[in-house]
């Protein structure tokens, strides 16, 4: 009996990435997969339906994905789709915000895997969708800035005088934020790193920033990630900030903190004290933001200075971005099959005590995974 894997096409406004792409559709092939992938998935991204059937994949209709052995996407579908008994679906979910999506799947006793759930440990690093994607939104976060300013970033001498470098100011070095500060000394600017945790200071001079010490205890938190703090250490926090924004040119905030609302760091007060012609990226718009004058996909003018607030970056890098996220989840797939050592075909096993599996499950067949899912996903 054959195994099948369905490529959705994405319904989420604005979304232009695909699940996979035509480069790894023959890996998929290797452990006995045949991939159907709906019409018209990848044209977006930059990848036309004659480069899936080159590869040997299908493209057939939504109905016919959806009836798969694994149906994969980039984010939670905004329609009904028909998913059939344990089947699997595997994606980027939110599974933070409650949906009706969740409990359709329950219905149609799925088994539904959040890929933004993958551990931070070293054997899911191929895993990690989150980094993936946020590496492009830090990129690209710079290249917005650039654009919005009204400054050059690197010195020039010209015979006409000396243009002195932009001044920016990264909040967050995690992934995102670690290659904002990359792209910015590309660029040839000044760049100065923060984060609550203060081990990181040294990945941010390795880079060529300079890391700004705040007069605060570490926030280091579980599996890398920053831990929330109390109303006091934040509001502390703004306070400093804000003395330090007064001389940046251009501000990224990256600030994140999984299943909550983003740190609140940059207050109209702060905004007020830059200079008119600065520009703020806020990369945590998504989750309400940052900054405390962001608005989700918009652009907002303040005081002289330009607030953009996009939440979906790497999707205007959909041709690289959907490449990386294909890996993450033929490498996801690849560490739920077994190969035979005298067949050498390969098995789907579902071992629910492997900790990535354990650890993105959110629905199996039919039931929420566990207690603290079913409490977040208030099913």
């Amino acid at each position: 009996m054959s195994r099948t894997i369905g490529v959705l096409k994405e319904t989420v406004e604005g979304e232009q990435r695909v699940a996979m792409v035509p480069a790894l559709v023959g890996s998929l092939a290797k452990m006995g997969f045949e991939v159907f992938v709906e019409k018209g998935s990848g044209t977006a991204a930059g990848y036309p339906d004659e480069e899936y059937t080159a590869k040997g994949a299908k493209i057939v209709s939504r109905k016919e994905v959806a009836e798969a052995n694994l149906v994969l996407a980039v984010r939670r579908p905004r329609d009904k789709i028909a998913t059939k008994k344990d089947s699997m679906l595997i994606g980027m979910f939110d599974p933070y915000e409650p949906s009706d999506f969740f409990a359709q799947q329950l219905k149609n006793g799925v088994t539904v895997f959040s890929m933004e759930l993958i551990p931070r440990t070293t054997r899911a690093q191929a895993m990690d969708v989150l980094s993936s994607q946020a590496n492009l939104a830090g990129y690209k976060a710079v290249l917005v800035a650039a654009e919005k300013s009204v400054k050059m970033f690197p010195m020039m001498m010209t015979a006409a005088g000396t243009i002195t470098a932009s001044k920016v100011f990264v909040l967050g070095a995690g992934v995102a934020g670690l290659q904002a500060i990359a792209t910015a000394r590309r660029l040839g600017a000044v760049v100065y790193g923060y984060d609550v945790r203060s081990a990181v200071k040294e990945q941010v001079e390795s880079l060529g920033a300079k890391f700004v010490e705040l007069d605060l205890e570490s926030a280091e938190g579980q599996g890398g990630y920053a831990k929330a703090m109390d109303e006091a250490y934040y509001q502390k926090q703004r306070e400093l900030l804000g003395q330090v924004m007064k001389d940046m040119d251009v501000v990224i905030s990256t600030a994140a903190i999984p299943g909550k609302r983003s740190p609140l760091l940059i207050t109209k007060k702060s905004v007020e004290g830059m200079q008119a012609g600065s520009v703020i990226v806020d990369l945590a718009a998504e989750r309400g933001g940052n900054c405390e004058l962001s608005k989700a996909n918009e652009i907002v003018t303040h005081h002289g200075v330009t607030i953009i607030a996009p939440t979906n970056l790497p999707s205007t890098l959909a041709y690289n971005a959907s490449a990386l996220y294909a890996k993450n989840l033929v490498n996801f797939i690849t560490n739920m099959m077994k190969q035979d050592k005298q067949t050498k075909q390969y098995s789907l096993e579902l071992n629910t005590q492997d900790e990535i599996i354990a650890a993105t499950m959110i629905i199996h067949q039919g039931s929420a995974a566990n207690d603290k899912i079913r409490d977040i996903l208030k099913l």
